[in-house]
């Protein structure tokens, strides 16, 4: 692991009912968060729901980036299908026990 993986910050919502971002239409997130080339997310395709919950998860810088652009619902129903770095996603699941997947019983 690198040191800049090794010390990397994630920002944390305090609660999963803080995220009240939107579940429709497009978004366009802002540059501290999405700095490659202009891309409206269609919160209607699936793919474009994980890349930006992936990078909204990544690069958030307070919890009102959180707030703005995650939904609850939507993290909770896409959880298990985002690629994050083994960091953040231990700890949102830390924070969030309800995100850690469930082991089936045998």
């Amino acid at each position: 692991m690198s040191r800049y993986a090794a010390a990397r910050f994630y920002t944390l919502p305090e609660s999963l009912d803080d995220l009240v971002g939107p579940t429709s239409g497009t978004v366009i997130l802002p540059r501290h968060i999405d700095w490659g080339p202009h891309y409206e997310y269609d919160l209607a395709d699936e793919a474009d729901v994980l890349l930006m919950y992936e990078r909204v998860i990544r690069e958030a810088q307070s919890p009102d980036d959180l707030r703005a652009y995650l939904n609850a619902d939507l993290l909770r129903r896409h959880w298990m299908h985002l690629f994050l770095p083994v960091r953040a996603c231990t700890a949102w699941q830390t924070r969030f026990p309800e995100l850690t997947p469930r082991v089936a019983a045998a």
